[in-house]
């Protein structure tokens, strides 16, 4: 069972850090943590590119997104780790905890491709979107199989009481 509180995502007004928002009005709720800072990544990218400094916001928005989800890395792989956790409470996880391990080097191979060619000028921003949008998919990808692997752990009856 869990011995600590797991996180979950939860809909919250973030106030803005800078005072100019183009992505949304400041202090609109959106999505804690991680999950917020993807959702503002998100929306930077379908921003019009013909926009002033978009490239500045995609690369804003989407460093938090690098910095939280090393965090997700470190709380997750580390040695007092979620996936520890898990393996110790239930062993039979261990091949969806390699999946999600592994899938970490290919996100953070994804964040570093969508900062080389947003940070390039001459890089077409379709390239950039195309870019941001694998990401994108490679995150919402992970958040489901986590979440998923997070409810086979704890939810599943393995023959106790009725």
């Amino acid at each position: 069972m869990v011995t600590g509180p797991v996180q979950q995502s939860s809909l919250v007004a973030r106030p803005s850090a800078a005072p100019h928002h183009p992505i949304g009005l400041p202090g609109e709720p959106r999505p804690a943590g991680l999950a917020g800072d993807v959702h503002a990544f998100g929306r930077a990218v379908t921003v019009a590119p013909t926009e002033p400094r978009w490239r500045e916001e995609v690369l804003l928005r989407l460093r938090p997104v690098g910095h939280g989800f090393a965090e997700h890395v470190r709380v997750t792989e580390g040695p007092a780790g979620l996936y520890r956790e898990l393996l110790t409470q239930s062993p039979r996880l261990a091949h969806g905890v390699r999946l999600l391990t592994r899938e970490h080097a290919g996100i953070i191979a994804a964040i570093l491709a969508v900062q080389r060619v947003a940070e390039r000028p001459e890089v077409h921003p379709a390239e950039v979107r195309h870019r941001a949008g694998h990401l994108l998919r490679r995150l919402a990808r992970h958040r489901r199989r986590g979440a998923d692997l997070l409810w086979e752990a704890y939810q599943t009856d393995l023959g106790g009481e009725t």
